[in-house]
C-alpha cells in the first residue's frame, strides 16, 4: 500500500514541530535554572545596588538596596500578600517620584487592611524583587506601622519548563502512533476490499 504523501507531510510537519516546541522548553529550563541560582545567591549578598534599576532590573532581582522614597500622592498598589509569619492579607506599594520616567515601586509592609496607610516617604531599605514586568524595593524594616511583609523568595518563580517539554514530547509521540494506526486501518481496508474484489469475479472463461 503506497503511503499517501500529503498526510503524511502534514503529519511530519507537526511531530517536528512538537518536537522543537519540546526541544525550546528543554533550553528555557536550563536558562530559568541558571536564573534561579544566581538569584539564590543574590539573597546572600549584602551589598547593595541602585534603585530603581535600569532597564527590566533582572541584573539585580533579590539583591539589596537603599532608596529615598517620595510618594506620588494617591498612587499605590494595594494587593494580595502574606506577612512574614506565611498569613494572607495586603501589602501596599508606593509609588515613588525619580527623576525621569523609570518607575519606582516601595512595598512598605503588610496589613489586613485593604487601603492604603498614610505614608509621605523616606529612606527605606529592602530587597529587590519582581512585580509583573517591573521590580520592587520590598523593605525591611517595615513604614508606617505595618507588619513586615514575607521576604521576597526566588523559589516561588515558576519553573515548569520540564513539565512542558514532557508534554510536547508526549503529543508528538501519540501523533506518530495515531497515524501509524490510521496507515494500518487504512491498509487492513484495502486488503479486505481487494479480497472481497477476488471473490465476486467471475473465473475466465465461465
Amino acid at each position: 500500500m503506497p503511503v499517501p504523501f500529503v498526510p503524511t507531510l502534514v503529519v511530519g510537519l507537526a511531530v517536528a514541530l512538537m518536537i522543537g516546541l519540546g526541544l525550546w522548553q528543554l533550553r528555557r529550563l536550563d536558562h530559568k535554572q541558571m536564573l534561579l541560582a544566581r538569584y539564590a545567591a543574590a539573597l546572600t549578598d549584602p551589598t547593595p545596588v541602585a534603585f530603581p534599576p535600569e532597564g527590566a532590573g533582572e541584573a539585580v532581582l533579590y539583591r539589596r538596596a537603599r532608596f529615598v522614597c517620595r510618594v506620588i500622592p494617591g498612587l499605590w498598589d494595594s494587593v494580595a500578600g502574606r506577612n512574614a509569619r506565611g498569613e494572607g492579607g495586603y501589602v501596599h506599594i508606593a509609588h515613588c517620584q525619580v527623576p525621569g520616567e523609570r518607575p519606582a515601586l516601595v512595598q512598605i509592609g503588610w496589613t489586613r487592611d485593604p487601603h492604603p496607610p498614610q505614608w509621605d516617604g523616606g529612606p527605606v531599605s529592602g530587597t529587590i524583587a519582581p512585580f509583573h514586568h517591573l521590580t520592587r524595593l520590598v523593605v525591611d524594616p517595615p513604614q508606617a506601622g505595618l507588619e513586615p511583609s514575607a521576604r521576597p523568595d526566588p523559589s516561588e518563580i515558576p519553573n515548569n519548563h520540564l513539565a512542558y517539554a514532557v508534554q510536547w514530547f508526549l503529543f508528538a509521540g501519540i501523533a506518530v502512533v495515531i497515524y501509524a494506526l490510521a496507515l494500518w486501518r487504512r491498509g487492513r481496508h484495502d486488503v479486505a476490499k481487494g479480497d472481497a474484489a477476488e471473490v465476486v469475479t467471475p473465473a475466465p472463461g465461465r
